[in-house]
């Protein structure tokens, strides 16, 4: 395409005067990675490419279905049973030539993650569930990029910016910094159970696309270090502060070898593995449960209520082969984090175990008692 005709392409946002050549060819030297082609990840496709980014990555392995279609209007019926990345590179390129379009046909996982990343100025996620998310964030911490973060349900949508310093405080928060444990996925339904208006996505999408520009250009306010919700039932906007948070005592890769062997399935659904007090306790009644204190030895408060081994959280792997799996199994520390964590390294172990976690931790039982 010629000098002529891009200006030409481009011409409404080169006329802004807080944009200009200048940023527009800033787009054009941004490499932007798109997780997913589904509600979120098509407007801002669409956007991202028609404002001339110079390289968009598309990553997601699944085919397009009729359902699909009220909300993700890049795709159409003769779409059906494709490829949702191919057939948004295909599209894509047709919108504007000058964009190169990568697409990504696989699953996102930790072995491929940091290697698909590392070569982008920027990633969009548009991921519809909780493993990808805490995936996408913790490899964008651990690359040091930024994120756009957004999420629909239903009539609400939101949208947040992660990874990127405060202008002012030099502070920068991340996805774990809103949702340091991943949500119980009995009470977080996805949009598949719960439904979503088709128009949700592609206002929450170009948000995030905006976002991305302003970024990659360096105009306005970014939304860093806070999240924008969306309601459409009553055209309400509400913004608050995201406060980093103490992650000293969270289960989560702090190395890049870490990430390679984080089990992000297990992760998200640590929380459905969680009994609260009075669970607990009728569990506890029946002998044929083994009860296990993953604490130091020596910690306080000493636990005399019921019978119980102690097996401490740092060597808690080693004695694995010592633990009777063939019964069900109750894990309680202080507060709950550790036994978690144990409860993780032992369902790696023995998938079939029946296994549970004392949600709170001993402290809370002692307070209810």
């Amino acid at each position: 395409m010629s000098e002529g005709e891009k200006n030409d392409r481009y011409q409404r946002q080169i006329l802004l005067k807080d944009f200009g050549e200048v940023a527009q060819k800033k787009l054009q030297q941004a490499k932007i990675l798109i997780i997913g082609a589904g509600g979120l990840g098509c407007p801002a496709l669409q956007y991202l490419c028609a404002a001339g980014v110079g390289k968009i990555g598309v990553i997601d392995f699944d085919r397009v279905e009729l359902s699909n279609l009220h909300r993700q209007i890049l795709f159409s019926m003769e779409d059906i049973g494709k490829l949702k990345a191919e057939v948004a590179a295909e599209k894509l390129k047709k919108l504007n030539p000058d964009c190169e379009i990568i697409p990504y046909p696989l699953e996102l996982n930790t072995k491929n993650a940091l290697e698909l990343i590392k070569d982008y100025d920027l990633v969009l996620d548009g991921s519809d569930n909780f493993p990808t998310r805490y995936l996408v964030n913790d490899a964008c911490v651990l690359l040091d990029k930024p994120l756009v973060y957004g999420a629909v349900l239903a009539f609400e949508g939101q949208v947040a910016v992660f990874n990127i310093p405060d202008k002012k405080t030099g502070i920068k928060t991340s996805y774990r910094d809103l949702f340091p444990i991943p949500p119980d996925p009995a009470n977080s339904p996805s949009c598949n159970e719960a439904g979503v208006i088709g128009v949700i996505p592609g206002i929450i999408g170009c948000m995030q696309a905006a976002e991305a520009i302003k970024i990659i250009c360096g105009l306005g306010e970014i939304l860093s270090n806070k999240i924008i919700s969306y309601s459409a039932l009553n055209n309400t906007y509400y913004d608050f502060e995201i406060q980093t948070k103490d992650k000293s005592g969270f289960d989560y890769p702090k190395t890049k070898s870490e990430f390679l062997n984080f089990d992000y399935a297990w992760h998200c659904s640590a929380a459905g593995s969680e009994l609260d007090i009075a669970a607990f306790e009728a569990l506890n009644k029946n002998k044929d449960w083994l009860v296990i204190d993953v604490r130091e030895s020596g910690e306080l408060p000493v636990v005399t209520e019921f019978n119980h081994i102690q097996i401490p959280l740092s060597n808690f792997e080693n004695a694995l082969p010592e633990i009777r799996t063939n019964k069900s199994i109750l894990l309680f520390c202080k507060s709950g984090t550790r036994s978690l964590k144990a409860l993780r390294i032992l369902k790696i172990k023995f998938p079939q175990t029946m296994a549970f976690s004392l949600k709170g931790g001993i402290d809370k039982l002692k307070q209810k008692n």
